[in-house]
């Protein structure tokens, strides 16, 4: 999961009773977004319980199984999803299938107090790894071979912890981002924000940051500039110059705030913009093209098929095969 690749990825979701539903719908939903929005399946998977009974989540509301937790030689990743009262449940007949199927397994995930099993397990000693605030220096202390890191989420070679839900959500965006696309998971974090209307009905289609969080003030207000100028595109030095920067510090403060350079979000915006209106409209793309900012419909085919992997057209007629 945290390398490029085309296949369909497995993913096993071994799921402890007294789970929170938002832990849940925060690993499986923005899979679901990102199948949705590619309109192919990247991503399946199958839920698992202890006993192979549903999961009585927190808010009373089951969760279905698969059946039991009862791992072979799989290697697909595996994340382990826990909220509460998580000693309860770790057994010796589990911690025994958690180390017998780590042995396999290309990834192994803690989810907020999923962390404990893996520790427990001694599946995190000489990893780095973080856990919910509430039980950070608790964590801490139980588990000195374990080297804690006061972050959302954190991804050591082959294992991964969250801190909580929305965590978990910043995770699986990474994980698309890594696999496939910053623009897929640009798009996919658009699907979990709101936000209030804006004065321009148009500025509606398209995509924002979501939950790519912004903690500086000037790449926000970039970000802005760039999702109203989706027809127009500015420069990096005239987008620079409407904020009172140098072009060269703004590159620096977006490297910094969101891993890639501007060029890359604002290409993200333009060919997010431009997917939606092939798969949901029926305009000619030299139209989508001009509406989007490219100099021609040859420009904008070229760059849609680098990011995409098919051409404009290919897009429409295989998701009209599947309609």
């Amino acid at each position: 999961m945290l390398v490029p690749q085309d296949e369909t990825q497995h993913i096993d979701l071994l799921v402890l009773p007294e789970t929170n539903l938002i832990l849940v719908a925060s690993v499986i939903e923005p899979l679901r977004a990102a199948n949705r929005i590619a309109g192919k399946v990247l991503y399946d998977w199958q839920i698992f319980s202890p006993d192979g009974n549903a999961i009585e989540t927190k808010s009373g509301i089951p969760i279905p199984v698969s059946g039991p937790f009862r791992p072979q030689n799989e290697t697909s990743p595996l994340f382990v999803l826990s909220s509460y009262n998580w000693r309860a449940y770790a057994t010796t007949q589990l911690k025994m299938l958690l180390s017998r199927t780590a042995r396999h397994r290309e990834l192994m995930a803690g989810i907020e107090a999923g962390s404990w099993f893996l520790a427990e397990t001694s599946l995190l000693d000489n990893f780095s790894a973080t856990n919910h605030w509430e039980d950070f220096e608790d964590f801490t202390a139980a588990y000195p071979q374990v080297t804690m890191v006061r972050e959302r989420f954190v991804i050591d070679g082959k294992r991964i912890t969250t801190g909580g839900s929305l965590p978990t959500l910043d995770l699986m965006l990474e994980l698309i981002r890594r696999q496939h696309s910053y623009s897929l998971a640009l798009e996919v974090s658009r699907l979990f924000i709101y936000e209030q209307e804006r004065t321009r009905g148009d500025l509606l289609q398209v995509p924002t940051i979501g939950n790519m969080r912004i903690s500086d003030n000037r790449v926000g207000a970039a970000v802005k500039l760039m999702e109203e100028t989706v027809e127009a595109p500015l420069t990096l030095t005239r987008l620079a110059r409407r904020l009172g920067v140098s072009a060269r510090h703004l590159q620096t403060l977006f490297q910094e705030t969101m891993g890639v350079a501007p060029h890359v979000h604002y290409l993200a915006l333009r060919l997010n913009a431009a997917r939606r209106k092939v798969i949901e409209s029926r305009a000619d793309f030299a139209d989508i093209a001009a509406a989007t900012g490219f100099n021609s419909s040859s420009a904008f085919s070229r760059s849609y098929r680098a990011h995409y992997r098919e051409s404009p057209s290919e897009t429409r007629r295989r998701l009209k095969l599947k309609s």
